[in-house]
């Protein structure tokens, strides 16, 4: 055998076990994903029988969602696809206020303090949109203040779905990448064969 068919070979032996090693590992991923929407899915069901099927349906929704989750995708040099997940996570100082926002005793302004106060009111980003970039709510809280633990359950068996299916479309594309490159080894070996015959 012929130094460089010995090298393809090697090249060769080890691009497959790297490829039989992410397929495992794509197929653990899998099964993991499967699981985990089960669960989520069976939480749910049980968070709609103790509360009541209206109680947890899409009418609860809040009127305006923004995501919490965003994926990132960007293409290796390799040809491989990157596949980030950037959670915003619900800081504790974001507390949802419920009830009176003024305690205790109101005192009245004069002329001048009055007019003050208008021009910084007039000056201010409109609550709505100030709240909406900086306050991110829990979807949880849609539901009511007091949701079951089958409900928070399934949120969080959701959440890890989401990163473990980011993780499983960037194992996918390196599967893809290196099926490609074990095809363009067996071509170069097939035609290292073939010349030897000849």
């Amino acid at each position: 055998m012929s130094p460089e068919m010995k090298d393809i070979s090697l090249r060769l032996d080890a691009k497959l076990l790297q490829f039989m090693d992410q397929l495992e590992d794509l197929e653990e991923k899998r099964e993991k994903i499967n699981l985990l929407i089960e669960q989520g899915w069976f939480s749910m069901s049980k968070a709609r029988y103790s509360m009541g099927h209206k109680q947890v349906s899409a009418l609860q929704y809040a009127s305006e969602m923004e995501p919490l989750v965003r994926i990132h995708t960007r293409k290796l040099d390799t040809g491989e696809a990157e596949f980030q997940t950037e959670r915003r996570e619900l800081g504790s100082d974001e507390v949802e206020n419920i009830g009176a926002k003024e305690e205790g005793l109101r005192r009245r302004m004069n002329k001048s303090q009055n007019a003050a106060k208008e021009n910084e009111e007039m000056t201010e980003e409109p609550k709505s949109t100030k709240t909406r970039h900086t306050q991110h709510q829990d979807p949880l809280k849609w539901f009511g203040i007091l949701v079951p633990q089958n409900l928070k359950q399934a949120q969080t068996a959701f959440k890890q779905v989401i990163e473990l299916s980011a993780q499983i479309a960037a194992l996918q594309s390196s599967v893809l990448a290196t099926r490609g490159e074990l095809q363009v080894l067996m071509k170069e070996k097939q035609k290292m064969t073939e010349a030897a015959k000849n």
